[in-house]
């Protein structure tokens, strides 16, 4: 197919998008059927493509994954909470079905799904997922089985004690506002919280060639050592590290050694081992292996069937039971009987290595500094949350 071809089916193509666009009537004189010159852009489409990818990741980073150094929060779970504190659904107001508040967000302040904007609230209601919850939840939010929130219709919420600490004083031009997405509202481009969030509860996120995973720690070590900062600006890592000990998970279990947590402070990046609490208890003949802690983000269900597929399949021996004695008053209990001559440690193990009862957590402490994407050590981020 030579020029004069391709020139043929070109000039037919613009024919018949006219006609389409015209309803067939006749086009009249003097209308151009192709750009004039003047007014095309010639552009590579390598450099389109990179341009228009690099917009693309700079919006998922800045505007959806990544939580803000100063208040911890990502854009929708901000939205979130201002939202039911400007719709006073405060903690001193009766419960709020879950869809008005979804309703709310997603027709004022975040233009996107409803239920990622309800999964962000149920999130922030669960006492396993969030050292402190934002959300006081009344209903079914899910569980450590893995079990999904009721659908949110059912569910009911108001903002938690503590949530009013991310909000206060919020009326008097503490934070600076902006348009929101279609320009008929203002919203805080950041809460003034008044304790240091992004440590506190921590967060998860996944952006476009970066992550986030930052553990919860326990307020008043966080506070205290907001304290040690203020106090001396200059102070060095290890004194921190007596007030800051390390990350606090709602869930407990054990964290293993210190060199983890200290290089993950020291340079925003490390790992950590966390290993379940488990009690040996001895009867007659035989012995009980008692889990009552389970590594963070550690599905329980998932725990005991890993377990009993090790069993069924002979990778681990001397189990003769196991089952759940869980109950709200106590906590998590899960028994694992041993067989009459096992030795239980030799078990106890085995599980560590088979099992999540023992897991690597990598920390990456990753969040916007004045909208740029920065990982920071814990030192910088006290200063820097203190500045604020």
């Amino acid at each position: 197919m030579d020029e004069r071809d391709l020139d043929m089916i070109e000039e037919k193509v613009v024919e018949e998008e006219i006609e389409d666009i015209e309803d067939d009537e006749e086009i009249p004189e003097g209308i151009e059927t192709t750009l004039p010159a003047d007014q095309m852009i010639e552009n590579d489409i390598v450099k389109e493509i990179k341009d228009s990818f690099l917009d693309y990741s700079m919006s998922v980073i800045v505007a959806r994954a990544l939580p803000d150094l100063r208040d911890g929060l990502k854009p929708v779970h901000r939205r979130i909470l201002y939202s039911m504190y400007e719709s006073g659904i405060t903690p001193d107001k009766p419960h709020v079905k879950s869809a008005r508040t979804v309703g709310n967000v997603m027709g004022v302040y975040h233009p996107h799904g409803d239920s990622s904007i309800y999964e962000a609230m149920v999130r922030m209601a669960q006492d396993f997922s969030y050292r402190y919850p934002l959300v006081d939840g009344h209903g079914n939010f899910g569980s450590m089985d893995g079990d999904g929130a009721a659908a949110m219709r059912y569910t009911e919420a108001r903002l938690s004690k503590i949530s009013l600490e991310m909000t206060r004083d919020i009326k008097k031009d503490t934070v600076d506002f902006v348009d929101n997405f279609d320009a008929t509202r203002k919203e805080p481009s950041v809460l003034p919280s008044k304790f240091p969030n992004i440590l506190v509860n921590g967060t998860m996120g996944i952006a476009v060639g970066m992550a986030t995973n930052i553990p919860p720690h326990n307020l008043r070590e966080v506070v205290n050592g907001c304290v040690a900062v203020l106090d001396n600006p200059e102070i060095e890592l290890d004194e921190l590290m007596t007030h800051v000990k390390g990350p606090d998970f709602p869930t407990g279990a054990i964290i293993l050694g210190n060199s983890g947590i200290r290089q993950a402070y020291g340079t925003g990046k490390g790992s950590i081992t966390i290993r379940g609490k488990v009690e040996i208890q001895e009867k007659q003949n035989h012995s009980l292996i008692v889990i009552t802690e389970i590594p963070y983000g550690v599905n329980k269900k998932e725990l005991q069937t890993k377990i009993a597929e090790l069993v069924r399949d002979k990778v681990i021996d001397g189990i003769a039971d196991l089952h759940e004695e869980t109950n709200i008053e106590n906590g998590i209990k899960i028994v694992v009987t041993c067989k009459k001559d096992a030795n239980p440690n030799v078990i106890l193990n085995n599980l560590y290595k088979s099992t999540p009862l023992q897991m690597t957590y990598g920390i990456n402490l990753l969040m916007l500094d004045n909208g740029i994407p920065r990982t920071l050590g814990l030192r910088d981020i006290l200063i820097k949350y203190t500045d604020y």
